[in-house]
């Protein structure tokens, strides 16, 4: 048995301790379903995933529920969260770094090249809004 890409297949991590590998990424409709299959988890499910991004994001998002935890593991990129307060601040990450989305920040990326990254994601209620 081979292990799971996790750029791929993506891993839900809920209640009891769980780890349950997900279907293939399919494109944001696959989120619908993600819902569907671990909704009942509530604000204490959280989702890794993987992403490399090529380009700076076109849109921001915000978790309302619960911090998200991004780690870059090559490349580099700068995390822009826009507080509460409406601060902006610029956290630039690089390989081996990470940053925290505390709940209710809004954010955003850029990568002045190729970035990978990883996040583990309170996704409950996550919300998106044009850059």
């Amino acid at each position: 048995m081979s292990g799971h890409r996790l750029s791929e297949s993506f891993v839900h991590l809920g209640l009891g301790a769980t780890a349950v590998p997900q279907p293939p990424f399919s494109g944001l409709e696959w989120y619908e379903g993600y819902g569907v299959r671990h909704g009942s988890d509530g604000a204490e499910g959280r989702l890794v995933s993987q992403y490399t991004f090529a380009e700076d994001w076109d849109s921001w998002e915000m978790h309302p529920k619960g911090a998200e935890v991004v780690i870059c593991t090559s490349g580099s990129m700068r995390l822009t969260q826009e507080l509460q307060d409406g601060t902006i601040r610029n956290v630039v990450l690089g390989a081996g770094d990470y940053a925290i989305n505390p709940p209710g920040v809004w954010h955003t990326a850029d990568v002045d090249d190729t970035a990978t990254a990883i996040f583990i994601t309170a996704g409950e209620g996550t919300e998106h809004r044009p850059r």
